[in-house]
């Protein structure tokens, strides 16, 4: 498949079909992305294709020097903020002292091929993260959707939000934290 970077030079020089190689790339991790931080198929959908367009309409902004799918998940990022700024979401502050008195516990999963007893109860606890996802605050949830089910580097993710990597990391694992002090809680 050809560079992001290439398809963007192709689109920019009047080949609309190309950027179909940009969505047909990028259309199931954003969809995935997007639904896990709103919660809602429908809503998904429809503000995954509004990232399409609003990349498309500002493609001659991105610049080649950086990562594409970066620039490309920081307007969702903008796009996922604003609908959260309309819809009113409640939000926690970091700097807020936990009120649910969270413990601090490391998840820890072997590196060895699970056996199929293992796979089930692996399928049952991403489930279980799945739902457990919508009740921590959505600014750790992002962290913690992106690195870990995005596959984003703390790199890419504090290029998209304009963070400090340490930051981006310490929120990643107070996301990790929550999660499995709740799974604790409803074990």
């Amino acid at each position: 498949m050809y560079e992001d970077k290439n398809i963007v030079e192709r689109t920019l020089s009047g080949e609309k079909e190309a950027f179909e190689l940009i969505v047909q790339k990028y259309e199931n991790p954003m969809f995935n992305y997007i639904g896990r931080m709103v919660g809602n198929r429908e809503l998904a959908l429809e503000l995954t294709q509004e990232v399409f367009l609003k990349s498309y309409a500002s493609l001659h902004s991105y610049q080649a020097k950086y990562k594409f799918s970066t620039w490309l998940f920081k307007i969702a990022s903008n796009l996922i903020i604003d609908y959260w700024r309309k819809k009113k979401i409640p939000t926690l502050s970091l700097d807020q002292q936990d009120t649910r008195g969270y413990q601090r516990v490391p998840l820890q999963i072997s590196d060895k091929e699970p056996s199929i007893i293992k796979k089930f109860e692996l399928s049952e606890l991403r489930e279980r993260i799945e739902k457990i996802l919508e009740e921590i605050p959505p600014s750790l949830r992002e962290m913690f959707v992106w690195r870990h089910i995005n596959e984003l580097s703390y790199d890419e993710i504090a290029e998209i939000k304009g963070m400090p990597v340490g930051t981006v990391k310490n929120r990643v694992f107070q996301a990790k934290e929550i999660i499995l002090q709740i799974l604790e809680e409803k074990s």
